[in-house]
């Protein structure tokens, strides 16, 4: 589990930092590699290598919000829901994540590695998302 401190402004010009938890479980997680052709991790490759950069933002919003959820004060649950989902993209917080993440192929890297199961996300290889720009 991954708990990140983002700070934004809010609307109505105040900056806020408040914390936010992302996760994957396993079961996400095969549900996520066995959607495609080739698996997850070879088909982030084929996207950077064509730079289909709107694919790339697909796959990255798909991950942020797959991975979004908020713990259970007892700390047995991680609760995600497409309300919640929506939700958070409503605010300033995602797309100061969103920003950060898509610019910043270490930040990307340290994301993606943090919301994996214990374990994986130490050897797992990371896509540099950075190659593919998002400005023209």
């Amino acid at each position: 589990m991954l708990k990140r401190d983002i700070t934004y402004e809010d609307f109505d010009g105040e900056s806020v930092t408040e914390s936010f938890y992302f996760n994957l479980t396993k079961t996400e997680l095969i549900e996520l590699e066995v959607g495609y052709k080739d698996g997850l991790q070879a088909a982030m490759q084929r996207i950077v290598k064509t730079s289909d950069r709107q694919a790339l933002i697909a796959e990255f919003q798909k991950i942020i919000l797959l991975s979004y959820g908020i713990k259970s004060e007892d700390g047995r649950r991680f609760v995600k829901s497409d309300q919640l989902r929506e939700e958070f993209t409503q605010t300033p917080a995602y797309d100061s994540l969103f920003m950060e993440l898509a610019t910043d192929d270490g930040a990307a890297a340290t994301f993606i590695q943090g919301i994996l199961p214990k374990g994986l996300g130490e050897n797992m290889e990371t896509v540099n998302v950075v190659d593919v720009p998002i400005k023209e």
